[in-house]
């Protein structure tokens, strides 16, 4: 069992209980293809930790689900 259900250190989180499964919006958003679906259960995640903390991402996603945890000294 895992020590926690998704992962806090990244620069974007998806709350997966919002996330529409097969939508593909922030993903096709990010630049840097940060971003990716799992295979399973058709959610986004973030699978590298790299981030221009650009937004889009967030902006484009119709529910809310995703976040874009900005450092402290960029906001």
């Amino acid at each position: 069992m895992a020590l926690a259900e998704h992962r806090t250190d990244v620069p974007v989180t998806i709350d997966a209980s919002l996330c529409i499964a097969g939508c593909t919006l922030c993903v096709e958003m990010c630049p840097l293809d940060s971003l990716a679906i799992d295979e399973q259960s058709g959610t986004a995640y973030m699978h590298v930790d790299e981030c221009w903390y650009c937004g889009p991402c967030a902006a484009r996603c119709p529910t809310g689900a995703v976040t874009v945890n900005m450092p402290y000294l960029i906001r």
